[in-house]
């Protein structure tokens, strides 16, 4: 099980983040981190432009996002990003997309969020014949009828994760995708439900045992302070649970918010739970460091800590 690390772009103020997100990609590279994924957070930094900053910062880490909502971005429009952003990282970047939530696609920016599995299939329909290279893409079906060139470069290949979470989307990232990349899903969820489904779906279409890539939020601490990392982890991840997508693979596991998912204790606890995920069937863990602390300087200490035992179990678990 390789060991990622996720990265968001909320760190720091806007007239820092540019040298913040390069400062972070170029430490993670050099504490052995296998890759780095950062989330398309409502309102905040392009993670796009996130990666594309962090592939000239790097050299050898593997790049994503984790995830791009599909409703904003036309499959042809994505794929010259995807593959422009392709060059900078010199084929090191993986595309995580994603269908979103209602309470984003509809609450926030006013677009259907009708049949998001269907769409999903119509819009990978599109986008994997646009980065299967240089070309004309003639693809038509319900949603798209597209007859355009694409001709942006030939750095390949340009895989694509999904945020597949409910059975339909986990066969469609069986059959269409190389994989998934989760959040808010425990070891009994992932082995017992993703698992399963998406390797039955590849393993019918002939493709190689899928990526599975987990989002785990991890904080060292004393075990005597893991309820409290878990009350805090609830506080500033926790809105996650309440989204119906979410709430119905929680109820695929053992756990019932993303405090329970938390990896917390010291050394020894958080290597146990992690071993979980492996022996479930990840192949890729993206860890969230989580700060604790009543202040600034003790909650970099405790991110500090954290990434410094992390770093020690790079690259594989």
């Amino acid at each position: 099980m390789r060991i990622g690390l996720m990265l968001g772009p909320e760190r720091g103020r806007y007239r820092d983040k540019v040298a913040q997100l390069m400062a972070d990609a170029a430490a993670a590279e050099r504490a052995r981190f296998t890759s780095i994924w950062v989330p398309q957070i409502p309102g905040d930094f392009d993670a796009l432009t996130a990666i594309t900053l962090m592939g000239q910062a790097t050299e050898r880490i593997e790049l994503g996002t984790a995830v791009l909502p599909i409703q904003t971005r036309h499959p042809i429009a994505m794929a010259q990003e995807v593959m422009s952003v392709q060059a900078v990282c010199e084929g090191r970047f993986t595309l995580g997309i994603g269908t979103s939530h209602d309470w984003v696609i509809e609450g926030m920016l006013g677009l259907s969020y009708d049949r998001p599995a269907v769409r999903m299939r119509n819009y990978l329909e599109v986008l994997n014949a646009a980065l299967a290279g240089p070309g004309s893409v003639d693809v038509e079906n319900e949603e798209f009828r597209v007859h355009s060139p694409i001709d942006v470069t030939d750095w390949g290949p340009n895989p694509v994760l999904l945020a597949a979470l409910g059975p339909v989307m986990l066969r469609i990232a069986g059959e269409h995708a190389a994989g998934t990349i989760l959040w808010m899903a425990d070891e009994r969820a992932i082995a017992a439900h993703v698992v399963p489904r998406i390797s039955k779906a590849a393993g019918a279409v002939g493709k190689p045992a899928p990526r599975v890539v987990a989002g785990i939020p991890v904080a060292i601490c004393r075990n005597d302070e893991v309820e409290a990392a878990r009350t805090f982890a609830n506080k500033v991840l926790g809105h996650a649970e309440f989204c119906s997508n979410y709430q119905q693979l929680l109820e695929r596991g053992d756990a019932t918010d993303v405090g329970d998912i938390l990896a917390a204790g010291d050394e020894a606890t958080v290597v146990e739970r992690l071993h979980a995920f492996r022996t479930a069937g990840v192949t890729d863990l993206a860890v969230r460091p989580l700060a604790l602390g009543p202040d600034r300087q003790s909650r970099r200490a405790s991110r500090e800590r954290t990434l410094e035992f992390l770093s020690s179990l790079c690259p594989e678990l």
